[in-house]
């Protein structure tokens, strides 16, 4: 006899294992099927959480041989890769750890393998040795995942051609880096091996980085990046990238035409991603996707088969960690009879270099299309007092709000701590905050949050530090 649960997830990604905790709390028998081996999926094993260990070492290095400009002399810098990359898989490997011991208090029971259907009701479970059980479950939950897409016939080797998992695990730093890709991980994994001595070039189809982030804010970013030392190609083209055993030459044409050749230890391949969704037999139980394979799911994360659902990377929205944990949450809710729901208007988005880059809402690009009136509050952290003490005063919070109502529509920042000031907005737009809502909050002083009231009082034009 096969075992059976009331909820079975497929995927223990941020999405599925924070929807397998929720389902078990809410007191239903829950199991989580998951193939990698270890939980947390791309972002804890080889996206988010390895990256910023990285970026943040990578970051002390490119300090610490600066430390005598502000009056700490020290010896010579010397780097050791070996150990870095050691200290993240230890960090990778406490956190795995971590939420297999969620799943243990919560009483989620935990399935290593790759799960997919035979039925509506019955999944296939089939281990690293190609056994096979089947377990059967009244409702299944898909979060899946993706993996990184790469250009028309280049396949990646994880050592000279490489996705963002092989650009994790380089064995030395890259004399030359081309990154194919303008976007948030290409720049992250840029800053990286820049900050550790490589010379990086990204080439950028689009006549902008970052697309989709307000358009000020990402020219004030590459501003800021090139000043680090990095290398842009926009409205560039690549056209072949041909390998050898040991370098490759990425060949590209800009938009007039002209042929430029990259000849690189090391390509990154940084295009975006794509939904996990080949290897779960779901033409075998009739649920649809869309042209992108993503997972076709109504409001409460449903398909068109009533007992399957969907989150996460393998449906429409950002493919974002923290916006999958939040729809993991709400499908386990709504499976649990109750009103599961995600505000899609205020998912932040973070890049995490130095400074960093955050932002939340509609874009000025957004409103002027949508014919929405709006005023704009912006401050410089060159005007606040702590980031000029610590010498870490680029960028700049910009506010956007409503013309006649004063709600805030949007925000983005660039400067230090980003993705920690973004949250404060993220609160004053749920609850359908104003600018001066925030603008008439007290921050402490001396603090960064400090330029976020700023930006709030300069939408009304009473700023007082600029």
């Amino acid at each position: 006899m096969s075992e059976k649960f009331q909820v079975v997830v497929i995927g223990g990604g941020p999405g599925g294992y924070v929807c397998a905790i929720r389902l078990a709390q809410l007191g239903l028998k829950t199991a989580c099927i998951e193939s990698r081996g270890t939980l947390g999926g791309t972002c804890l094993n080889v996206g988010c959480i390895p990256s910023k260990n990285l970026l943040n070492n990578s970051e002390n290095f490119h300090k610490a041989k600066n430390l005598s400009k502000i009056g700490i002399e020290i010896g010579e810098v010397k780097l050791n890769l070996d150990k870095m990359m050691q200290n993240k898989d230890k960090a990778v490997t406490v956190l795995t750890k971590g939420v297999e011991f969620l799943f243990k208090k919560n009483n989620v029971t935990y399935f290593k393998g790759t799960g997919s259907f035979k039925s509506a009701n019955k999944i296939s479970i089939l281990d690293e040795k190609k056994k096979e059980i089947i377990i059967e479950t009244e409702k299944t939950v898909i979060s899946t995942g993706s993996e990184p897409a790469s250009l028309p016939g280049i396949k990646f080797d994880e050592e000279i051609i490489v996705s963002s998992t092989g650009a994790l695990n380089l064995k030395k730093v890259p004399k030359k880096m081309v990154i194919v890709g303008g976007g948030y991980i290409g720049l992250e994994m840029g800053s990286v091996w820049s900050k550790l001595g490589a010379e990086v070039h990204v080439i950028e189809f689009l006549e902008n980085i970052t697309p989709g982030m307000d358009i000020e804010v990402s020219k004030e970013f590459m501003k800021i990046l090139k000043k680090q030392g990095i290398n842009f190609h926009l409205q560039t083209k690549v056209e072949k990238i041909k390998k050898s055993s040991k370098v490759a030459i990425v060949s590209t044409s800009d938009k007039d035409g002209k042929k430029l050749n990259f000849d690189c230890d090391v390509v990154l391949i940084s295009v975006g991603r794509k939904p996990n969704t080949k290897n779960l037999n779901l033409d075998l139980v009739g649920v649809e996707c869309d042209q992108k394979q993503r997972i076709k799911t109504d409001k409460s994360f449903q398909t068109n088969i009533k007992n399957i659902y969907a989150i996460g990377d393998v449906i429409k929205g950002p493919m974002l960690a923290h916006k999958a944990e939040d729809e993991g949450i709400a499908v386990a809710e709504n499976i649990a009879g109750q009103s599961g729901h995600v505000n899609y208007d205020t998912i932040p988005g973070v890049i995490y270099t130095t400074p960093e880059v955050a932002s939340i809402g509609k874009t000025e690009e957004q409103l002027k299309k949508a014919n929405i009136k709006y005023k704009i509050g912006k401050f410089t952290f060159m005007a606040n007092s702590r980031a000029k003490a610590i010498e870490e005063a680029d960028g700049f919070v910009k506010i956007l709000a409503e013309e006649i109502t004063d709600r805030v529509l949007g925000a983005h920042i660039i400067g230090p701590h980003a993705g920690e000031l973004i949250a404060e907005i993220g609160v004053a737009m749920e609850f359908g905050a104003s600018a001066e809502d925030i603008a008439r909050t007290c921050h402490a002083h001396p603090t960064f949050s400090e330029a976020v009231k700023e930006a709030a009082l300069s939408v009304d034009k009473r700023a007082i530090h600029s």
